[in-house]
């Protein structure tokens, strides 16, 4: 798709953009120390107001704010049945979020090495169906036989512990183009499958989420007519509206054609995987002089969650500080004005300088067969790049400061043995990744870095 760089008009932009939301990913590993609070010691402003909801196509009333279960909290070690993550703090976590108005849960099958939607079930089991929805997807994306499908879908219910699911998507359409697509859903008959079970009420919302090329989701969306998507879930920020990269479509084209059709968007990346959140100093500085007592992350957040036809915006929030922080965001929105969208399209021009890799943290890349911890390199090095530490020769000011940032900030984030110096370029992981990286040519591009600089031959 050709990038449009114009500025919006701005009555184009009120019709379409109304309102806000706001949300903190998690925590990068980096260049510097930083304090990673537990879900249950938050030292943050409580939130206050009343939460923003959109109504559903079907009636629901949906939270603005959407619990992106991808991220729970995570134990020090696998509990003796595999497990990974923290019930308890789970539980805390979607204790306070139901206790102030969250009522959309998105989990997938896949997410947190298979523990999510049974982690999930647990915790919102504790509390009152009617009080919550619940969203997790058919994540069929290595064997996609009819059988294989359907036990995946019934799976879910059984994890879950519900009779119903609120929201239901094909997961991830697009990777692999539109023959992936058809063998996925429609030659193992699995939309007919789907489409029936909506009718039988087991399922009360079906859509898809989308990563890929624009003709993909064109042709899914032409499907509308024979399937009726209820809702579709995009990528969606201030950078992506107009900016997206690799193979993504810019998030003003996709928003536009679910407008037209008058579906509604669920958002995901709102902070692209937290890298919203950790922005340069400089830009960091420009974003706290607008609006002194809100955070970085609040603006990516009230853009979001402005489109009318937004439901609700996703955020994976591993610690309360960060459930907290986007509460107040949207408790209630404060809708951005057309200076608001001006002022957010420079910032994101501004970030388009920066030479970081696309990565939002998703872990569809894991497991690494040769055990590199992918994410952890991919964020320590745009860590480092947003903090001015990757010298470009030992000429530069600060080269010795850089150097050693960044060589003890990566030995200290990943360890030795995971690091990029193991690829071998097999290319297992470049299939499963939605920003469309070349992941083990960053990797290689990395790890050279890394030999320059410990070898100082810059």
């Amino acid at each position: 798709m050709e990038k449009n760089n114009n500025p919006i008009n701005r009555r184009k932009f009120i019709k379409i953009v109304g309102i806000s939301t706001a949300a903190l990913s998690g925590v990068l590993p980096g260049c510097t120390s930083e304090k990673k609070e537990t879900a249950g010691n938050s030292s943050a402003p409580q939130a206050s107001g009343e939460m923003t909801y959109r109504t559903a196509a079907c009636g629901d009333k949906v939270s603005l704010l959407g619990y992106g279960c991808m991220r729970w909290p995570t134990l020090p070690s696998p509990a003796q049945d595999g497990n990974v993550i923290d019930q308890a703090a789970v539980n805390d976590l979607v204790d306070y979020a139901i206790a102030h108005g969250v009522t959309y849960f998105d989990t997938s099958p896949v997410y947190m090495q298979g523990w999510s939607e049974k982690s999930t079930g647990i915790a919102l089991k504790r509390h009152p169906r009617e009080k919550w929805q619940i969203a997790t997807k058919l994540s069929n994306f290595s064997n996609y036989t009819r059988e294989n499908s359907i036990a995946m879908y019934k799976k879910s219910f059984e994890d879950l512990q519900v009779d119903y699911i609120d929201y239901y998507l094909l997961h991830s359409i697009g990777n692999g183009g539109i023959e992936t697509f058809r063998g996925r859903y429609i030659d193992n008959g699995m939309i007919d499958y789907l489409m029936e079970e909506r009718k039988a009420g087991r399922i009360r919302n079906l859509g898809f989420s989308f990563h890929g090329t624009q003709a993909v989701f064109d042709e899914v969306l032409a499907m509308h007519d024979k399937v009726h998507w209820d809702f579709v879930q995009i990528q969606l920020n201030y950078s992506d509206w107009r900016h997206a990269t690799g193979s993504n479509v810019n998030a003003e084209y996709l928003y536009g054609e679910l407008e037209k059709r008058n579906i509604q968007a669920i958002i995901m990346e709102p902070l692209l995987g937290g890298r919203l959140s950790k922005l340069p100093e400089h830009i960091i500085a420009r974003l706290k002089q607008r609006r002194p007592e809100d955070s970085v992350a609040s603006w990516a957040f009230r853009f979001a969650g402005s489109p009318e036809k937004v439901l609700t915006v996703l955020s994976g929030m591993t610690y309360k500080e960060h459930l907290i922080d986007n509460l107040r965001t949207y408790s209630p929105l404060i809708p951005l004005s057309d200076e608001d969208y001006e002022f957010l399209e420079e910032t994101a021009q501004l970030i388009m300088k920066y030479p970081t890799v696309p990565c939002n943290d998703c872990k569809y890349c894991m497991p690494c067969p040769y055990g590199i911890d992918i994410p952890g390199v991919l964020l320590h090095y745009n860590k480092c790049v947003n903090e001015g530490n990757i010298p470009k020769s030992r000429q530069d000011e600060n080269y010795r400061q850089a150097r050693r940032a960044f060589l003890v900030g990566y030995d200290r984030s990943v360890p030795k043995l995971r690091q990029a110096s193991h690829c071998i370029g097999c290319e297992t992981c470049n299939p499963h990744c939605p920003q469309s990286i070349d992941i083990p040519k960053e990797l290689h591009r990395i790890d050279a870095f890394v030999e320059q600089l410990k070898q100082e031959t810059l």
